[in-house]
């Protein structure tokens, strides 16, 4: 019961929200005889009741049909909502072109949990409409990219740009389960690939040295099998290992600071620079891409300061190179990435709290890196042969 602090003129309310959510690696989604996804978050026993479906555009090309034979089969009543989601129109208008088709659709408020399917920013659109439409509405994401599975779908954040700033706008808003189905990366092109590789790579220069020498060992083919081989058995690499160590490394960072009361986050490496060097490039470059570009910037600067030696950098890059990630960017300008260390001052509270990496597996953080140094590790990158292969790259990217 609220607390008088004075008799009958102030009053404190202290309450707390359990917070409790799945995310489960789980094969065969759309088998018809598979009721998983038509029963996932449901509240109540019996029938799932109805559903509305927010599709990913792309997904919907590759899959719409499954997906509607999949709901039919499964008796559940559905609508199919296709929503062109891509960072361009990452923005409130989209966001209530989702709330119209959950209106319309007529949800009930907590027992027909919205289902979202396709990449993070499918699900961080559709978790922003869940977190604003009646003030709180349940949701399912079914990520159909890497960077979805391991990381856009499993923390509690949605967001959408504001103006040429990213993620500028959202809430904390879990869903209910997040379902990672591997199948959907059979389809996912070798670009967008390499993207979710990269947050996959954020957790392993940081936290998890396994998990590097992993991604060291079998990128490419884990690239060229389409993270499909189950293990030694499929003749291929464990695909759901190393899905599985990034997920509980992201999971073990997230689940104790899940509202990011404390500024000080791991999960923020390679988050400082790209920010701003994503919303330049745009759409040069996807996320995991301008994270990648960060991480590299961010290990010669831990370089410079004897925090990584010489070998294990150039070791990291070689990985960068092996994943098909790029180190650079021609927006990459001096000017731009004090900006972007500018703006990541203010998202953390007047401190640069800056993730280095300390050897491999390991990090640390500072809050005295000058103009100086940004501009002469920029120098450094580039001379380090980042430029070339960046170029590369993009290049070789396009329309991929």
């Amino acid at each position: 019961m609220p607390v008088a602090r004075t008799p009958h003129h102030s009053w404190q309310v202290s309450t707390s929200k359990p917070v409790s959510y799945e995310v489960v690696l789980s094969p065969g989604l759309l088998d018809p005889s598979n009721p998983t996804l038509a029963t996932a978050g449901v509240l109540q026993e019996g029938r799932p009741g109805r559903r509305l479906v927010v599709v990913d555009a792309a997904v919907h090309a590759l899959h719409g049909a499954r997906i509607g034979h999949y709901f039919t089969q499964q008796d559940v009543e559905h609508k199919v909502f296709v929503v062109d989601a891509h960072e361009s129109v990452k923005s409130m208008e989209t966001v209530f072109e989702i709330v119209a088709a959950m209106d319309a659709f007529g949800i009930s408020r907590r027992r027909e949990p919205v289902i979202a399917v396709g990449g993070g920013v499918l699900t961080d659109l559709v978790g922003l409409a869940a977190s604003l439409y009646r003030r709180s509405t349940p949701y399912l994401r079914v990520p159909t990219t890497l960077i979805g599975m391991v990381d856009a779908g499993i923390g509690a954040k949605t967001g959408v740009n504001f103006g040429r700033h990213k993620n500028r706008l959202g809430t904390y808003h879990p869903s209910t389960v997040t379902l990672d189905d591997r199948e959907f990366l059979a389809t996912l092109s070798r670009r967008h690939l390499c993207n979710g590789l990269a947050e996959i790579l954020k957790m392993a220069m940081v936290k998890d040295a396994v998990l590097f020498e992993q991604l060291e060992t079998y990128g490419p083919r884990l690239i060229e099998e389409r993270m499909q081989a189950a293990g030694a058995a499929d003749g291929g690499v464990a695909a759901d290992d190393v899905m599985a160590r990034a997920i509980h490394s992201m999971l073990e960072e997230l689940q104790p600071n899940l509202w990011e009361n404390e500024l000080q986050r791991l999960v923020d490496f390679g988050h400082s620079f790209s920010p701003m060097i994503e919303m330049a490039a745009l759409p040069e470059l996807l996320h995991g891409e301008a994270v990648c570009i960060d991480m590299a910037f961010s290990s010669v600067l831990a370089h410079r300061r004897g925090l990584l030696g010489r070998a294990a950098l150039e070791r990291i890059l070689r990985v960068m190179d092996g994943l098909a990630l790029p180190t650079w960017h021609p927006v990459c300008a001096p000017d731009l990435m004090a900006r972007g260390l500018d703006d990541t001052v203010k998202h953390r509270d007047g401190k640069q709290l800056l993730p280095l990496p300390v050897g491999i597996g390991q990090a640390c953080f500072v809050n005295d890196v000058s103009r100086r140094e940004l501009d002469t590790a920029l120098a450094l990158l580039l001379d380090l042969g980042g430029g070339v292969g960046a170029l590369a790259a993009t290049s070789g990217y396009r329309g991929a």
